[in-house]
């Protein structure tokens, strides 16, 4: 049985969103306790509840202390199965979060999956937003063989929620491990800002036009979609993400969500900061994409390896238990102003 203590590194919900999908990919039983101790409210919050049952019902898993605000866990998986599941979160808590869980467990299915994810948050704080994950993080792991997409039915804000997706996944016989060493030369700055019920403010087009007025002043510009959306009624909100691809094929993003008093000017320019500080220190992967490729670099034979500007607390602890569960071999190292993060085959 896995034993995995939740208090150590970043004490965090990524310790058990990715015990949980290691675990299952690997069909052994986890045993995991303290709980995302060091956060304000321990334990496991609907978000991570609703991950770690949609987790199960993908491994056919047996669990116990899936309850809110536990600690404690056991996880006895049975098979990655494939077919249609819905998964609700009830809150505004992170879709993006609960995908980011059940995403390496549908790579190993036998068949295709879909899963359909409602009541829940799209851009909410803390956590990547759904175009994020569709711009940005999925192309990548399309480059290392994984083909999915994402429909994005309703988006869902802080605090009422209620959005949807559907994720659709193709299994995946063999990760390709991938090497992005050089950053290359900027061919593409391209962006998407979003508003729910906000048209008559003209959010999404304050965003985007905040985020070229900063992206302008440091030579740049990029092509940003205005999308007014409709589809929610219940919860207003709006969300930015801008990305860059080089001429090496590399590809990485920035983004921002709207909050109540904060103004889109700001949620724009925010935007644009994210994404020319990784611009300005020549990335391969930006800081977000440096801690959610991990796991997939682990499971990919060969060696694999990219350039990242910082280690964050959720890259070192996704390195810990990739090497502790997978027993996956890491090494980073310092060059220049960068880290490099390499997988190196067994």
């Amino acid at each position: 049985m896995l034993e995995i203590n939740g208090s150590q590194k970043s004490g965090s919900g990524t310790i058990l969103r990715l015990s949980i999908a290691l675990a299952g990919i690997l069909g052994e039983p986890l045993h995991i306790y303290n709980i995302r101790q060091r956060r304000s409210q321990p334990g496991l919050r609907p978000q991570h509840l609703e991950s770690v049952l949609t987790a199960a019902k993908l491994c056919n898993a047996e669990i116990k202390g899936a309850t809110l605000g536990s600690r404690e866990l056991w996880f006895k998986p049975d098979g990655i199965r494939s077919g249609e599941i819905k998964a609700e979160i009830g809150t505004a808590g992170s879709i993006p979060m609960l995908l980011l869980t059940i995403l390496p467990l549908c790579t190993y299915a036998k068949d295709a999956v879909s899963i359909q994810v409602v009541k829940g948050g799209t851009d909410v704080r803390y956590a990547p937003t759904i175009n994020y994950l569709r711009y940005v993080l999925l192309p990548t792991l399309g480059r290392m063989g994984l083909k999915a997409s994402l429909t994005i039915q309703k988006y869902g804000y802080y605090p009422k929620g209620m959005g949807e997706v559907l994720l659709e996944v193709q299994p995946c016989s063999k990760l390709i491990p991938i090497q992005l060493d050089e950053f290359g030369t900027i061919e593409e700055l391209s962006g998407v800002s979003v508003c729910t019920f906000l048209a008559n403010r003209k959010v999404a087009e304050r965003q985007a036009e905040a985020a070229n007025r900063y992206l302008n002043s440091q030579g740049y510009r990029a092509r940003i979609q205005i999308i007014n959306d409709r589809s929610n009624p219940i919860q207003k909100g709006s969300s930015l993400v801008l990305w860059a691809k080089t001429s090496t094929n590399v590809l990485f993003g920035g983004d921002a969500i709207g909050e109540l008093r904060k103004s889109s000017e700001r949620v724009g320019r925010e935007a644009a900061e994210n994404l020319l500080r990784e611009v300005q220190a020549q990335v391969t992967v930006d800081i977000h994409l440096a801690d959610m490729l991990v796991p997939y670099i682990a499971l990919a034979k060969g060696n694999s390896a990219y350039l990242a500007r910082d280690i964050t607390n959720h890259i070192d602890t996704n390195i810990w238990l990739a090497q502790k569960i997978l027993g996956a071999k890491f090494q980073v190292a310092k060059i220049g102003s960068l880290f490099r993060i390499e997988k190196t085959a067994a």
